[in-house]
């Protein structure tokens, strides 16, 4: 038997475990994790795979859909936040995988645009 106290406390835990989030776009630059993280821990608990396409951002939620595209090239990729990105003048932190999509590997570093983006229907989905 449900309790109406049960579904109050529920409906209030919806309101504050799935935040509406407003859209949200950076310039800056990029830069991408070293071969050395291979299989360490991210901040959300899950261990980094240079071959997934993932990020590191200073505030946005884990799991959150960016659009990332280098404005040198134009070049573009989805990434997921699931990383948190130190006190630096970086606004994101890419997988090697992500990073080798948008063709900056050589140069280490690459302004970007990030965009956030709402997941439709599970099209996003990491190779």
């Amino acid at each position: 038997m449900i309790r109406k106290q049960s579904i109050s406390w529920l409906f209030f835990a919806l309101l504050f475990i799935v935040p509406t989030q407003e859209p949200v776009i950076q310039t800056g630059m990029a830069s991408y994790y070293a071969n050395k993280f291979q299989n360490r821990p991210t901040s959300s608990g899950e261990k980094y795979d240079k071959k997934a396409f993932t990020a590191a951002h200073k505030t946005l939620p884990f799991g959150t859909i960016l659009l990332v595209t280098n404005l040198k090239n134009d070049s573009t990729v989805l990434v997921r936040v699931n990383d948190r990105i130190g006190t630096n003048k970086r606004i994101i932190d890419l997988s090697r995988a992500a990073a080798e999509q948008l063709n900056f590997i050589p140069q280490g570093l690459a302004k970007v645009r990030i965009e956030t983006v709402e997941p439709e229907n599970e099209l996003f989905e990491e190779n």
